[in-house]
């Protein structure tokens, strides 16, 4: 395996997640998401494939920066903590990903708003992430629960989370509101801390 090493600065105690959290993978470094990203991010995010499944659309980049600087708040009040996504080989950053709705009593989080440029679609880079950040979350955090959704209709990002381990549980109807005013249905799967080491065991052999 790749340098799993955490490195925490332990500035603000009340979050659950410490401040510059930066977590090692394989083929990739997830840093914690910083306003020099932004322009990496705007302009792989020109792509409109990336977000035919999102509820805004992220080749806009005003609304894209409006978007990352809602996470960067949310960080501030330990609800998100969002990651920069940094190809180690390639030495640049090709997405982003995030822990959401960061519930520290209940010791569950969500893993979500993965995007990748489409070259890194169908690679190692999602598997290496997401086993990574499930360490992370099982290991380091101790989490019970770690929920992952995506649009009802996204049958390629729901694919992706069945072949990581998550199990359905079934669509919220409803769910969330797009930009452009129509809703949207998501689909729902979790991870639990007992279904953890068959998990584990998968996905190392997939990175």
């Amino acid at each position: 395996m790749g340098q799993e090493v955490r490195e925490y600065k332990m500035n603000n105690m009340s979050n659950w997640i410490p401040d510059n959290t930066i977590i090692h993978g394989n083929t990739i470094d997830l840093l914690p998401l910083e306003k020099e990203h932004y322009p990496a991010l705007i302009e792989l995010g020109k792509d409109k494939r990336i977000w035919e499944h999102y509820t805004f659309d992220g080749t806009n980049p005003a609304r894209l920066t409006e978007i990352l600087n809602g996470l960067l708040a949310d960080r501030e009040k330990g609800v998100q903590y969002p990651f920069a996504i940094f190809h180690k080989r390639e030495k640049k950053i090709i997405g982003s990903t995030r822990f959401i709705d960061i519930n520290k009593a209940n010791k569950r989080l969500e893993i979500g708003g993965t995007w990748l440029h489409p070259d890194y679609w169908a690679t190692v880079v999602n598997p290496d992430c997401k086993y990574h950040l499930l360490k992370y979350c099982f290991e380091e955090l101790g989490t019970y629960r770690v929920q992952l959704k995506t649009d009802e209709n996204n049958i390629r990002s729901r694919k992706a989370i069945e072949k990581i381990g998550g199990r359905f549980e079934g669509i919220l109807r409803n769910d969330m509101i797009r930009d452009n005013g129509t809703k949207r249905n998501s689909a729902y799967y979790s991870i639990l801390d007992t279904e953890w080491p068959e998990v584990k065991k998968s996905l190392k052999g997939k990175i």
